[in-house]
């Protein structure tokens, strides 16, 4: 296994460290949601990290096209659950957010199994929408747990909102591109 790959499998690893930190807090023990904030910023320095080395070291590998969206989206998608639940938090997402985000993941998981059935190959390649909506869903857990003001706060939740679902249809027409091309012949 190469060290991209270790990275990945070490942000998958940071999860349960994070909802282990957000289960604990309460009021008066900011430490943790600081922590917390500390495993989830190192998390998503370790997406960088590891999509560098892949890069730039010639190591781009099946698994890791596979692992590291995977850890994106168990990051991401328990992040916005933790942060719609734990009441004791400043300041919790409102329940419409991780719905979308959390839909959207679900969806297109779903849609790559089918293109993977149906074509025989799926190259996992992300869009630079896709991207750009990953930073800014990282962004919205990351000044979440720092507290912003609410007016800030409340722009960065629809803009996620707004590139999630933008990303969601761009990704649904390249799908379904896909799928038109490789057409199941019957007989």
């Amino acid at each position: 296994m190469n060290l991209p790959n270790r990275i990945t499998i070490l942000r998958i690893l940071l999860i349960p460290v994070f909802v282990i930190a957000l289960a604990y807090y309460q009021v008066g023990k900011d430490w943790l949601r600081f922590f917390a904030l500390g495993i989830f910023s190192l998390a998503v320095f370790t997406d960088a990290l590891d999509g560098f080395f892949a890069r730039t070291m010639g190591k781009r590998t099946k698994l890791g096209a596979c692992l590291d969206p995977l850890a994106d989206k168990l990051l991401l998608d328990v992040s916005f659950i933790l942060l719609v639940t734990t009441e004791s938090l400043p300041r919790q997402l409102p329940f419409w957010l991780p719905v979308v985000v959390i839909s959207r993941d679900v969806i297109l998981l779903l849609g790559s199994v089918l293109i993977f059935i149906v074509v025989g190959d799926l190259k996992v390649q992300p869009s630079v929408l896709g991207k750009v909506t990953t930073v800014f869903q990282m962004g919205t857990v990351i000044f979440t747990l720092l507290n912003i003001p609410f007016g800030l706060l409340l722009t960065i939740w629809i803009l996620t909102l707004g590139l999630t679902i933008v990303s969601f249809f761009d990704y649904i027409l390249k799908g379904s591109h896909l799928l038109n091309e490789n057409k199941v012949q019957t007989l």
